[in-house]
């Protein structure tokens, strides 16, 4: 059976020939009302540009937070990881008891909180790792690089106990712990080297709410 005579085709051959000319017609006058300018050499363009300050370009405390803060959960202060550890800063929930935090709905909901329990657990690391940060800031330990602010991102990821046994034994890979998610000690402080930590005092109880 024949679906289509000659006649029939010669129309559809019209039709889209049709169709064709229209849409040439189109693009070519889109074309033309659209097409950018052509700078030479000698004529560049002038852009203008936005300059905006990312808080942890600076190397001091504010610069260290927020960069630590980015590292840790992309600056979101409502992140729980599969692990259990919360907020911005990641804190499980045995730190949190140290500052007196038990209602963890209230501590995820609660940004300054969570900035005052990272200040507070950073002034509280820096007493516990107080010799530490004096005997081998700005040294190396084999190619390690160690700095104080180093030495508090380690203490943040791995607690301040397992940073003095790295320390001590002369950051030795038997003792460079990693977390859940294969981040290590010596990671840590390679990342957070050389902020400017020295305006935060340490202190042996700090207290949220002083």
């Amino acid at each position: 059976m024949k679906f289509l005579n000659i006649n029939n085709v010669k129309s559809i051959n019209a039709f889209f020939f049709y169709v064709l000319v229209i849409f040439s017609s189109t693009f070519f006058t889109n074309a033309l009302s659209d097409t950018p300018t052509i700078y030479s050499a000698k004529e560049k363009p002038e852009f203008i540009y936005n300059l905006h300050t990312v808080p942890f370009i600076d190397r001091d405390y504010i610069g260290f937070k927020e960069f630590l803060g980015f590292f840790e959960s992309g600056s979101d202060y409502r992140k729980i990881n599969r692990f259990g550890y919360l907020g911005k800063y990641q804190f499980g929930k045995g730190t949190l008891k140290i500052y007196g935090v038990n209602d963890l709905n209230d501590f995820i909901k609660n940004p300054q909180l969570q900035e005052k329990v990272f200040l507070m657990n950073i002034k509280r690391n820096k007493w516990i790792l107080r010799r530490e940060i004096k005997k081998y800031s700005n040294i190396f330990l084999g190619d390690l690089y160690i700095s104080e602010s180093g030495i508090l991102a380690a203490a943040h990821l791995s607690g301040p106990g397992n940073v003095k046994k790295f320390l001590r034994n002369k950051a030795s890979k038997d003792f460079n712990k990693k977390d859940a998610n294969g981040t290590s000690i010596s990671d840590y402080m390679r990342i957070f080297k050389n902020y400017n930590l020295r305006n935060i005092n340490q202190e042996r109880r700090p207290k949220i709410n002083q």
